[in-house]
């Protein structure tokens, strides 16, 4: 039942990148206001590249970029000052501490988007490059499609063995397990998916939701928005950004572990959810393996299965399919390592990220 299980699965990958909204090449030209709102917290040694690529943008006829730097310690406002130059697109505001205990980005992107003039917001983060079309492009997909917001999912660099073991594991989580289609129809808070790397919405439905002060308490912030866009009778989605946006959140294990340590807890919302979601993974994922190691035929192909859906999502995603896809199951293992770890550190509270104890949240 398991391979069963692991084979349908991989259909619905297939499925999924089939019906995954890709943004055109060429895109026409955009006439609406937007705004390109940058949070940055200690970002000196990457904001760079991302700042340029969002003065880069082109076939936006109006087109402002606010950064708001949160309480940064390393020169990050002078080196965004510097990079801007005198731009007169580019303004440069900062963020009050978000009361203890609760993340600041949310509070850094509830600023930015009251400081917006634009009728498109799109929110970007200071580890991803744009492509010189991706704003006209990803406004295009939303309006095209009659969507409150999109997240246009970067392709994410994975360089090493533990961005290469787990990175690729977020494309395929939600290409695997949520059906696209219903997921922008329904106001299901479970069929929600959403990248903060790079959110574009549709002012006047970020108002109406409530904006990201509604959500000032959630860990991951994106997907808190994504439901409130929903609640709020909007509609949005995840959609391919693999040709407009590429994003490195980590190098090596130490930042993958305090990364997915910090938000793995919220996104499977108790420990007993997190037990179920952590039982069916090894259920569909690790038993097949093992079981073709003792000779299983069954469980050959269940693991052949599960390798099948890491190179349909990979492809579909512009990830690296082999030879990494055939670690699939110690990618997953590696997942429920994290997994663990990550609600060990929530009810000891010793969650912390970005310098700041995380204490509350969602």
């Amino acid at each position: 039942m398991a391979a069963v299980a692991a084979a349908v699965s991989s259909v619905h990958a297939l499925v999924n990148a089939r019906l995954l909204r890709r943004p055109s090449a060429t895109p026409g030209e955009c006439f609406e206001p937007v705004s390109l709102l940058l949070p940055v917290r200690d970002e000196a040694h990457r904001v760079g590249p991302c700042l340029r690529s969002l003065l880069a943008q082109r076939g936006v006829a109006d087109l402002e970029i606010v950064v708001c730097d949160d309480g940064s310690a390393d020169g990050t406002a002078a080196l965004v000052a510097e990079i801007a130059a005198g731009d007169p697109r580019v303004r440069l505001i900062s963020s009050p501490e978000p009361p203890p205990g609760l993340p600041g980005k949310p509070h850094a992107c509830d600023l930015l988007a009251r400081h917006a003039r634009g009728r498109v917001l799109v929110f970007v983060d200071a580890d991803v490059e744009l492509a010189p079309h991706a704003v006209a492009a990803a406004v295009a997909v939303m309006r095209a499609h009659d969507l409150d917001a999109v997240s246009p999912f970067p392709r994410q660099l994975a360089e090493d063995a533990a961005t290469r073991l787990v990175q690729p594991l977020l494309q395929w989580s939600w290409l695997t397990f949520l059906p696209l289609r219903a997921a922008e129809r329904s106001a299901r808070p479970s069929l929600t998916a959403a990248n903060g790397q790079f959110l574009v919405i549709d002012a006047a439905m970020l108002a109406r939701c409530g904006g990201f002060a509604a959500v000032a308490d959630a860990v991951l912030d994106d997907i808190a928005l994504m439901r409130a866009v929903k609640a709020a009778g909007g509609r949005g989605v995840v959609v391919d950004g693999s040709t407009v946006a590429v994003c490195r959140m980590y190098r090596g294990w130490a930042q993958v572990r305090a990364g997915y340590e910090k938000s793995l807890w919220s996104a499977t919302g108790s420990p007993v959810a997190a037990a179920g979601v952590a039982a069916l993974l090894a259920w569909m994922f690790l038993v097949p393996p093992l079981a073709a190691v003792a000779g299983s035929r069954a469980g050959l192909l269940g693991y052949a299965a599960g390798v099948l859906g890491r190179v349909v999502t990979a492809r579909a995603s512009g990830g690296r399919a082999w030879p990494d896809a055939l670690a699939h199951p110690v990618s997953v293992a590696a997942l429920l390592t994290l997994l663990g770890g990550s609600w060990r550190a929530r009810r000891r509270g010793t969650l912390v990220w970005k310098g700041r104890a995380l204490h509350g949240g969602r």
